[in-house]
């Protein structure tokens, strides 16, 4: 049944009922998902095997009957996100989750699914040498998921028929799980999910992770922190190394957190949220926690200090032979010397520095998540998808993931296509 629902969402087919007809009409599809021509499955058959890798009575994971909320706040420019979150509030709930540890994950409505995707395809992509659990490198983003025109609910008072046109009483929804959010890409509201993915940004074939469908309207921080936390929870084994993320999730609770737990954050800077300030002895940083001399001249770096976790940065006039300003701030003939510690602001204070080479190198991994997305919105059609629950939905993400994991291990290795090219010439 897997293989079969594997093969159709290969084939871009997107209806249960289509897929059941075409295997009717072509025993090749029958063949291949591995049942016989004359004895396919039925449209209840497949339903039932969802429902059988579905932890739980319940097809949603919040409960139907609810208040009707109001629309998230959209940006006031093209491509704007949703407001960003005040960095209180960050550390707020980044206090919770590290103080409340989450539930036991099978307990949870996706715990089969889960297993079943870890054990048949995640591991075997370890096993490949497709992903190093030990020291692995994530990339983190959103997604919008529409999964409909508008929200459906309706009524279960009696409000109307006492003359009460506008009630704030519960209403009885289809999609509990789904709200309305802001898609800052096409400047439009839409009902759906919010698709927060990790993917392994190390990996050459931009392998998913970890998913979480969170509703429309969260903001991309705490769909990170929620995902964070739950993928700590569910993948105990593997030790996060490197952070890649956007500008919506620069807050500096997040920079704390990752230098408490070893973790080396790439996270670009809000344009909202920057500034020079004064350092030491009157030394202003630039937007890019570089130092900022006296003569308005950006500083020279000189290394990094990792045993000390600081960069060292000196005079911008100076070379092998010494310092040659002329009006020079330190007696030494080395010229002025000034340390960042990554301690006194690490938002700023990287290591590699922000403006630096390394730091760009390992910053344009980033976009890994976005490729992983596209591959999963555009060439496996994951928001065509007819669904009205969150375990069809989970269903269908996570063996798009599948796929992505099947179509990497049938790609040859770096060094096996560049044997190929050898040989070839």
């Amino acid at each position: 049944m897997l293989r079969s629902y594997l093969l159709s969402i290969k084939l871009k087919i997107t209806s249960i009922t289509d897929w059941v007809s075409r295997l009717k009409e072509c025993p090749l599809y029958a063949i291949i998902s591995g049942f016989s021509p004359d004895d396919v499955p039925g449209i209840g058959t497949f339903y039932d095997f969802f429902r059988h890798i579905w932890n739980s009575e319940q097809k949603h994971l919040s409960v139907q009957l609810r208040h009707k909320k109001k629309k998230t706040p959209k940006g006031k420019k093209h491509g704007e996100k949703t407001p960003n979150l005040k960095s209180t509030s960050a550390a707020r709930f980044l206090d919770f989750y590290k103080k409340h540890p989450l539930p036991d994950p099978s307990l949870s409505p996706l715990s089969l699914i889960f297993r079943l995707y870890k054990q048949q395809f995640l591991d075997v992509s370890v096993s490949h040498g497709l992903i190093q659990p030990s020291a692995i490198s994530l990339a983190g983003d959103g997604s919008p998921i529409r999964t409909s025109a508008r929200l459906r609910y309706k009524k279960v008072c009696s409000c109307s028929e006492n003359g009460i046109s506008h009630c704030n009483c519960k209403r009885l929804f289809s999609q509990p799980d789904c709200n309305i959010g802001w898609d800052s890409s096409r400047d439009c509201y839409f009902s759906g999910y919010h698709l927060y993915m990790f993917v392994a940004s190390d990996s050459a074939n931009d392998l998913p992770v970890f998913p979480i469908l969170e509703r429309a309207s969260r903001h991309d921080m705490l769909s990170f922190l929620h995902t964070f936390f739950t993928m700590k929870t569910w993948l105990p084994q593997y030790r996060v190394t490197k952070l890649l993320l956007d500008a919506a999730h620069d807050a500096d609770a997040v920079y704390r957190y990752c230098q408490e737990s070893g973790i080396q954050p790439f996270i670009d800077l809000n344009s909202g949220n920057t500034g020079n300030f004064i350092y030491k002895d009157t030394f202003t940083i630039n937007n890019n926690g570089v130092p900022v001399c006296k003569l308005g001249l950006h500083m020279k770096p000189d290394g990094v200090e990792r045993n000390r976790n600081r960069c060292k940065w000196r005079c911008p006039k100076t070379d092998r032979s010494g310092c040659h300003c002329e009006t020079p701030c330190s007696d030494s003939s080395y010229g002025r010397v000034v340390h960042t510690p990554v301690k006194d602001n690490p938002r700023l204070f990287n290591i590699p520095p922000r403006n630096s080479l390394e730091w760009d190198k390992e910053y344009d991994r980033r976009t890994s998540v976005e490729r992983s997305n596209k591959r999963e919105k555009e060439d496996y059609k994951l928001e065509d998808g007819r669904h009205r629950s969150s375990m069809m939905w989970y269903c269908r993400l996570y063996c798009t993931m599948m796929l992505q994991h099947l179509d990497a291990w049938e790609m040859p290795s770096i060094v096996a296509f560049q044997s190929l090219l050898s040989l070839d010439a």
